[in-house]
């Protein structure tokens, strides 16, 4: 079998795959555009935060695109991003609430995600648990490295 059959392979382009994506994708241009904008016109206010949005943006970017892809290593990959993304709207949003000094002006994960609706907050819990129940079956893995 191919490994694009070993699990689910349409779960990504259907139902409740098909939204997760869509929202993926929209905060990968949000954070984006963001990022984009307070780097090109406002850096030196707040360089920590900025740099923080541009960081948010290059991980949704990539959970978006590994998302939208079928096969074994995306779904690892996309694993990889969604958990960086959960450490990041923790750790991002626990350091602006103790010091918010720091934080001039706020990130995509400032305060978990306040200024997005919590939604970065609840996102990657929501990933990874579709991602857990549409994750590779035993020996997918090994028989796509080996090509078998």
């Amino acid at each position: 079998m191919s490994e694009t059959t070993e699990h689910s392979p349409s779960a990504r382009s259907r139902g409740l795959g098909r939204i997760i994506v869509a929202i993926y994708g929209i905060f990968a241009l949000s954070a984006t555009a963001r990022a984009g904008f307070q780097i090109a016109t406002k850096f030196s206010e707040a360089p920590l935060a900025y740099l923080l949005s541009a960081l948010a943006a290059a991980v949704y970017i990539v959970a978006t695109v590994a998302m939208a892809k079928k096969g074994v290593t995306s779904w690892y990959v996309t694993c990889a991003a969604v958990l960086v993304e959960l450490l990041g709207v923790l750790v991002v949003g626990t350091l602006s609430i103790l010091a918010p000094q720091d934080f001039q002006q706020d990130t995509v994960w400032s305060v978990y995600g306040r200024g997005y609706g919590f939604v970065p907050l609840v996102l990657p819990f929501v990933g990874l648990t579709w991602l857990w129940t549409n994750r590779p079956r035993e020996g997918s893995a090994s028989r796509s490295l080996h090509g078998r």
